[in-house]
This record gives structure tokens, sequence and C-alpha cells, in this order.
């Protein structure tokens, strides 16, 4: 839906941007033997895995999936639990594709910027590119082809060679970050073709279902906020006496000590039973204690 891309492009485009930021802040290759990969792949790798995560993470399907439960009343046969696999699977490729958006446009704007793939392997560049001083150990050779990436410690002499080195790598790069689009934009077509092809709907009855299932969120988030408001006001009148908002109010209630003890702190979910669970102190305390104590009338 359109929802869906404008939503994959913020963030697309806020990865891009980050990109860059963290580039120009933080990237400082060490020019260095054996550092210089474990440096550039950690740049290019670690932000990518912690963007899938967080991808997962923000995705309300993500907890269905985790939370969910099959209901006591249903029939476990064959038939069930071939659909709940198909459902799982399903799930699990939608919501990895979600999250796969952000971590495929770093690792892509990354390897066309080709900063970091040139920090990671410029001294593992084949030695026919390596023009001059051909009688160094191989050693010596990775020191010196480390140092590429940082011109500045590069010998005058050498200035030519580490320029065809760089622009060699950053071809590389680029090339990679290019067909790792290509190789992303083919398989997201492909599968939303064959969603389609399988799908046991039409076009315009999708569309409708669509639309449904958003409008549905939508009624039941709004019907959740207004339910749980007010079952959570019946609670706070009892314990203070008085509806929030009200405007003729005309007496209010005094809580003891012993009360205020009982609803402050910390407290999980608590189960009463079977079917009920307390969401909070107060909520126990309203189902528990009577409201008797001391009240006071405005006018006093």
């Amino acid at each position: 839906g359109k929802e869906v891309v404008i939503a994959n492009a913020i963030i697309a485009i806020l990865t891009i941007g980050g990109q860059q930021l963290f580039s120009f802040f933080t990237f400082n290759c060490p020019c260095h033997v054996g550092q210089n990969l474990i440096y550039g792949l950690a740049f290019l790798g670690v932000p990518a895995l912690i963007l899938l995560i967080v991808g997962y993470a923000l995705n309300n399907q993500t907890w269905r999936l985790v939370m969910g439960k099959r209901s006591h009343f249903e029939k476990v046969t064959s038939s069930n639990r071939l659909l709940k696999c198909k459902l799982v699977c399903f799930v699990l490729c939608s919501i990895t594709g979600r999250a796969l958006v952000a971590p495929v446009t770093w690792l892509a704007v990354t390897l066309i910027n080709g900063s970091y793939y040139i920090c990671a392997v410029s001294e593992y560049v084949p030695v026919y590119y390596y023009g001059a001083a051909p009688n160094v150990t191989a050693s010596e050779r990775s020191r010196i082809l480390a140092t590429f990436p940082c011109s500045q410690l590069v010998p005058p002499e050498l200035t030519r060679a580490r320029d065809e080195v760089i622009l060699l790598l950053r071809y590389q790069s680029q090339v990679a970050g290019w067909l790792l689009i290509a190789v992303v934009v083919i398989t997201v077509f492909l599968s939303y073709c064959l969603a389609s092809c399988f799908s046991p709907l039409s076009f315009l009855h999708f569309r409708y279902w669509s639309s449904y299932v958003q409008n549905e969120q939508e009624l039941f988030d709004e019907a959740t906020e207004q339910h749980s408001r007010l079952y959570a006001m019946q609670h706070v009148k009892k314990f203070f006496g008085f509806v929030p908002g009200s405007e003729n109010v005309k007496e209010i209630r005094i809580p003891s000590l012993r009360e205020w003890q009982a609803i402050s702190g910390l407290a999980f979910l608590k189960r009463v039973d079977e079917e009920h669970y307390d969401y909070s102190l107060l909520h126990d305390w309203a189902l528990k204690e009577r409201a008797n104590g001391k009240y006071l009338r405005i006018e006093d």
C-alpha cells in the first residue's frame, strides 16, 4: 500500500542521511595491517545488523507472532498445523522484508561510497597492481598497502600506485553496491508477483480487504483507548471519591496511609483467575478493598 511505500522511503532516506553523518564524524581508517579489515567490516556490518534488529523490534507483527498463543478451544489437527506453519512463514517473510529496508540501504550506500570497503581490503590487493619496489617482503608489502587509504602516510614515489589501487577498490565496491540494489529490486518485484498470483482474492477484493484491516485496527485502537480509560476511571473514582473532569464535585475521599502504600511501588501483571488479570496496584486495590474511610465535602 501507499503507506508502506512512504514508510519504507522515509526509512531509506533517514538511513542514507545517517550513513553520511556517521561516515563524516566517526569513520577514520587506522591504516594498519590486520586492523583495516576488522575496522572496515565493523562499520559495514555492525550498523546493518543493528538496523535489522531494530526493524524487527519496531514491527508490530513481530510481537503478534511472538506473543500469539493457540486458543484452548481450537482443535489441533494436521490441517490446522499446516495452515499455522504457512501463516508463520508468510508473516516472517513480511516482517523480514520490512526489516531489511534500512540495513540493505545502509550496505548499498556504504558500498557505493566505497570508503569502508577500501579500508577493509586495501592490504589484500593482488601483487601485480603494486607497481613499485617489487623486491620487498610480503609483510612489508602488506604494511605499505594497508597505508593506502591514508594518503598522508604513503611515500611520494608510491602515489601513482596508491591512486590506481584506490580506483580499483572503489570500482569493486560501487559495482557490488549496484548489484546489491539490483538483486533486491528484482527479488522484491518477483515476490510481489508471486504473492499476487497465488492470492485467492481478485485485485479489487484485495484492496477492499486491505482497507478493512486498516479500518478495523484504527477502530480497535480507538475502542481500546476509550474502554481502558473508562475502566481505569472507575478505579480512580473509588480511590479519590470523584470522577476526573467532573464539574459538580460535592465531596472527595481522603485515602489512608495504608492505601497509599498499597498502590505505590512496582508491580507485574498479576493473574487473578484463568480469565482475568490485575493490570496495576490500583486495579488490585479497587477489586479487593472497600472504599470506606474519610470523605470531605467540598463546601467544608
